[in-house]
């Protein structure tokens, strides 16, 4: 037996033994908690009284500890028996409970405080005291408002709401952003913004990273983005989306100095109203084109430089070039070119000479197509096709060799179709839709009066 053991002491600490400076070890602690916390023992003496509740009732732990329960110093006469009943009750009573009364400062004010309670149990199993957490109700309302509003964005929220680490990954997503992106909850976290978006990534993911660095902006941003064919199940492509979003820099509140944990990204899907917007305005600047247009032909002498001039206000916002082929046969259906923008830069459409003879459109050629229907025709060599393959596509149709996107219109005046003329985009420009079909004809009418007129005056 060593000489430690042989004088009664031990060189091991027992396992009800507090260690070294353990006293110290429960006061640091106590005394570095978010929440005031006072101790009672089983006679409702004050055992403990950390800096919290110093703070927030102005009472040090001096003045505190030792004192028989709140009676005389931390409430009024009045109320003392009913707060001592329901602290000491918890002694008894299972669980935590909770409780709001009015405590007296140090200073004779009076503050309003929730209170949570449960008993101390000693070894035996035993009540030996209670102790109790406490906060002003106007914290702890706040705590609990930033929790509810927390979990109502994650949950029921009707934008999107996304939190992006420093990484540039969502971190939470709540289930409209999810909707949002095509794909369940889980699967978008931690996957790269790229796997989920297509175009406009790029954008959205610098202005993550200047609200890292600098902050909140001030004011939301609309962004144009696709949404991948994979996420989004659009058999067509990308879905394009117009999302109207505000940024968040998250810090931790527990750290001395700011540190970014993210960004809080809040959007919501705007695209029907934009497109709305741009639809509206798009019809206003073409109803001032055709305004604009008529009003010029108006003071031309010549019918045929009329229709030039009519299609060079057409073509401002809408096409890049433009054919103008009169009909010389229906059976089969030969066209001659009469008029023509240039085939290089864009420029004002001028008469060509050909000296009558037809254009040699092969069969199936939009421009054929669209006289023998009695209507419009479009053409595209399709979106992403390469650069050879849309030379090859237009040189074979007789057009410009920038052509991508084709819409050909019959002319009509009088009951009779006198021709054809064709609108081309390159590859900077969408494809023709209804909307551009139905301002095209618009166009093409007056076209017709144009070129009927001039037959008339030169048959």
């Amino acid at each position: 037996m060593s000489a430690s053991r042989q004088s009664g002491t031990t060189d091991e600490l027992g396992p009800e033994e507090p260690g070294p400076g353990g006293a110290e070890l429960l006061a640091a602690l106590l005394d570095g908690m978010d929440a005031a916390l006072c101790a009672f023992d089983a006679d409702g003496v004050v055992t403990h009284w950390n800096r919290e509740a110093e703070r927030i009732l102005g009472w040090t732990a001096a003045e505190a500890v030792g004192r028989h329960g709140f009676t005389g110093w931390a409430v009024r006469p009045a109320d003392a028996g009913d707060v001592e009943e329901r602290l000491l009750s918890a002694m008894d009573a299972p669980g935590r409970q909770v409780h709001e009364f009015a405590l007296v400062t140090k200073d004779g004010g009076r503050v309003l405080v929730r209170m949570q309670s449960a008993s101390v149990r000693g070894g035996d199993g035993k009540s030996s005291g209670v102790y109790c957490a406490f906060s002003e109700v106007h914290a702890q309302i706040d705590l609990e408002r930033s929790i509810a509003l927390s979990e109502a964005l994650f949950e029921t929220a009707s934008w999107g709401v996304v939190l992006v680490d420093a990484d540039l990954r969502p971190a939470v997503v709540n289930e409209h952003a999810a909707r949002a992106f095509g794909v369940g909850r889980s699967a978008v976290l931690g996957r790269p913004l790229a796997d989920l978006l297509g175009q406009g990534v790029e954008e959205l993911e610098s202005a993550l990273t200047h609200v890292l660095a600098e902050g909140t902006p001030p004011a939301p941003a609309e962004m144009w983005v696709t949404v991948r064919a994979a996420a989004s199940g659009d058999d067509d492509g990308e879905a394009r989306r117009c999302w109207r979003s505000g940024f968040l820099r998250l810090a931790s509140p527990l750290a001395e100095e700011p540190v970014p944990l993210g960004v809080g990204w809040l959007f919501l899907d705007v695209t029907e109203a934009k497109q709305a917007q741009q639809e509206a305005s798009q019809l206003r600047f073409r109803s001032q084109q055709l305004h604009r247009a008529a009003r010029a032909t108006a003071e031309c002498e010549d019918p045929t430089e009329a229709a030039t001039v009519q299609l060079d206000f057409a073509l401002a916002g809408f096409a890049d070039h433009a054919l103008i082929d009169v009909l010389a046969g229906e059976n089969p259906v030969r066209l001659v070119r009469t008029a023509a923008t240039p085939a290089g830069p864009p420029g004002p459409c001028r008469p060509v000479a050909t000296a009558g003879i037809p254009v040699r459109y092969p069969e199936g050629h939009p421009a054929p197509q669209s006289v023998e229907r009695v209507g419009s025709v479009r053409a595209s060599a399709g979106v992403g096709a390469s650069a050879d393959r849309v030379r090859e596509w237009a040189a074979a149709r007789q057009w410009p060799e920038d052509s991508v996107h084709a819409l050909c219109v019959v002319l009509r005046s009088r009951g009779r179709t006198l021709g054809v003329v064709t609108f081309l985009r390159g590859a900077g420009r969408g494809m023709f839709d209804r909307s551009d079909a139905t301002y095209a004809e618009s166009v093409a009418s007056r076209v017709a009066v144009s070129l009927d007129l001039a037959q008339i005056l030169s048959p």
